[in-house]
């Protein structure tokens, strides 16, 4: 079939194809009429606007990517949720862009977000503390927002979540309920919240007086599968702990199958607990105490921001989201204080 062109809603609706443009991208000086006119046309034409011939007469693409790494599901899924809110209604769609490692590719990355034309960006760990990666895209005028950044705040628009006191308070509620035998999941070690939320357990081990025992903390990759690796590490040697503390979710559900594997029964012999309160976290059993960290807002406010600067607005420089603790059926007392 032949594709309805501008020029055929002009013939239809009695005007030149210059009318026809001002109309569909809402411009001045149309009278009422006219306008009716060419909507009826393009809608009895079936017609619907070339994108691209509009991004080159507009040198705009109206596209907007998302740059993340994580390879959790969840957090996938309410980055992706999160930006599709915020474009709701609006002429922006969104390109996704996944990044196998932004430690090794942080210098493509750039070129990539080049050579698709995007208008702007939004950055999730670690793309969004990545100095290589926030250089470029200035040096290249894209607009970025960034997610959970905690490093170089003030370099652009931000969203953060403070990591070391969450941590810190999900690791003190797991030794306030008697736990000193206590194991961690570490995440990926390219991710700075990783090292951010190791500095908020080493806090609450301090604050306690308890000593963190480094033969009892096991490098993950916030995955499902390295929390199960990292499980079946600490639960198959002999000084087994009577708590996990993992830095996502996924990686805690890896360490409770682990557990489940050695027929141990959670939380009456091992409590755990994760990081994110991601949809796993609240449909495995026991479902899993953790930190609710508000990665669909944060991902609804990074996209604001990316607006408000492609329309020359000032975006807010920095908005501190807050977290809260799930308190769940993964983690209890150790058995020797339980009934206590």
């Amino acid at each position: 079939m032949k594709r309805t062109t501008i020029v055929d809603v002009g013939r239809l609706a009695g005007v030149s194809t210059k009318t026809v443009s001002r109309v569909l991208n809402g411009g001045p000086n149309v009278s009422v009429d006219v306008q009716r006119r060419v909507r009826a046309a393009a809608e009895e034409l079936d017609y619907h606007p070339n994108v691209f011939a509009q991004a080159l007469v507009r040198r705009r693409s109206h596209m907007i990517g998302l740059v993340y790494e994580n390879p959790s599901p969840s957090y996938v899924v309410e980055l992706q949720r999160g930006v599709l809110e915020r474009l709701t209604g609006e002429r922006y769609r969104l390109v996704v862009i996944p990044v196998r490692s932004v430690q090794e590719n942080a210098a493509e990355v750039v070129r990539l977000l080049r050579s698709a034309a995007l208008d702007g960006v939004v950055l999730a760990p670690p793309a969004s503390d990545n100095p290589v990666i926030l250089r470029q895209l200035k040096e290249a005028g894209i607009f970025c927002a960034r997610i959970a950044p905690t490093r170089m705040i003030d370099s652009a628009p931000s969203n953060l979540v403070d990591d070391v006191t969450a941590a810190r308070e999900i690791a003190a509620y797991v030794i306030a309920m008697g736990h000193c035998e206590i194991a961690i999941i570490r995440g990926d070690a390219t991710h700075p919240s990783s090292e951010a939320r190791m500095l908020g357990y080493t806090q609450a081990f301090h604050q306690a007086g308890i000593a963190l025992k480094f033969d009892q903390i096991e490098p993950g990759l916030f995955t499902y599968e390295s929390g199960l690796a990292a499980g079946r590490a600490i639960l198959n040697r002999p000084n087994r702990p009577t708590a996990i503390l993992a830095q996502n979710d996924d990686m805690a559900v890896g360490a409770m199958m682990a557990a489940r594997e050695l027929g141990m029964q959670i939380p009456e012999q091992l409590s755990v607990v994760g990081f994110d309160d991601s949809e796993v976290s609240r449909i495995i059993w026991p479902r899993l105490t953790t930190v609710r960290q508000p990665v669909f807002a944060m991902a609804v406010a990074a996209t604001d921001m990316v607006i408000a600067q492609l329309e020359g607005r000032d975006p807010l420089g920095e908005v501190v989201h807050s977290h809260e603790l799930m308190i769940r059926e993964s983690a209890a007392p150790p058995p020797g204080l339980r009934g206590t």
